[in-house]
C-alpha cells in the first residue's frame, strides 16, 4: 500500500509506515457508516489504509462539514492523546479500511521514531493552517473566489482524472457541506456553483463536482499554476 507523501503515513519511512500499520487491528466501514463519533471519550485513533472519511461537528443542531481526510491520514489522534472527548465526527465517505490503534501503542511508537512525532506536529499544525486559510478567505474573497480556492484543495485531495483534462472529485458533497465549509448561506453557495459553471469551470450532477478546468480553476482562486 502507498500513500500521498502529503498524508502522515505516505510522509514516514516505508518501514516506519509499515511498523505503523502493523500494530494496528483493521476493520472495515461501509458508506455512511461512523468511524468516530463527536463527544465519545475513549482512547484509540485510527489509521485510513484505504478510502475517504468527512469530519464534521454539530453547531447549534446545524451539521457543519471541517474537511475530508484521504487514505494516509490518522483520525481520531487528539482525542487519543488527550483523553479529551472527541470534537468531531467522523463518518465513511465511500468503503474505508481503518486500522484501530489504542494511545499506549501508538506513543511508545512515537517514542521509537522521533521522525513520526515530528510529523505528527506537522500534520496537526497543518489542519490548523488550513482552519486559518477558510477564515482568512472569508473575509478576503467574494463566494465564489472562496469556492473555487476550496474546490482546488479538495481536488489535490481526492480529485480523479476524467476525460478531456477535466477532474472529477472523489468524494460526494453536497451544496450545505460546501457552504458550511467556506461559511456561507445555501442561498450563497446556489450562487457561487452558478457563476463557476457559467464560467466553464465546473459541472455538478446530484452530490457530483467535475472540475472542467483545473488551470481556469486554479487562475480564478488566485492560487498560480499547480506545482508537479
Amino acid at each position: 500500500m502507498t500513500w500521498s507523501p502529503r498524508t502522515f503515513l505516505g510522509s514516514l519511512p516505508e518501514a516506519t509506515a509499515k511498523e505503523l500499520v502493523g500494530l494496528s487491528v483493521q476493520r472495515q466501514f461501509s458508506p455512511g457508516r461512523v468511524v468516530l463519533r463527536e463527544g465519545d471519550v475513549d482512547t484509540h485513533l485510527e489509521l485510513l489504509i484505504s478510502g475517504f472519511v468527512k469530519v464534521t461537528t454539530s453547531v447549534d443542531g446545524f451539521e457543519t462539514l471541517l474537511g475530508i481526510r484521504a487514505p494516509g491520514e490518522l483520525v481520531g489522534e487528539v482525542g487519543a492523546l488527550t483523553g479529551a472527548p472527541r470534537n468531531a465526527t467522523v463518518t465513511a465517505c465511500g468503503r474505508v479500511t481503518a486500522g484501530v490503534l489504542g494511545r499506549a501503542a501508538f506513543e511508545a511508537f512515537l517514542r521509537r521514531h522521533p521522525v513520526a512525532a515530528a510529523r505528527l506536529t506537522a500534520s496537526i499544525a497543518d489542519q490548523l493552517r488550513w482552519a486559518n486559510r477558510r477564515r482568512t478567505d472569508f473575509a478576503v474573497y467574494p463566494a465564489h473566489v472562496r469556492l473555487a480556492r476550496l474546490l482546488v484543495e479538495v481536488a489535490e485531495l481526492c480529485g480523479r482524472p476524467v476525460a478531456g483534462g477535466a477532474v472529477e472529485i472523489g468524494v460526494p458533497l453536497s451544496q450545505p457541506e460546501l457552504a458550511t465549509m467556506i461559511a456561507i448561506a445555501q442561498a450563497t453557495i446556489q450562487k457561487a456553483i452558478q457563476e463557476l459553471r457559467r464560467r466553464g469551470l465546473l459541472s455538478t450532477g446530484y452530490r457530483r463536482l467535475t472540475i472542467l478546468d483545473p488551470a481556469g480553476l486554479r487562475a480564478l482562486a488566485e492560487l498560480g499554476p499547480e506545482t508537479p
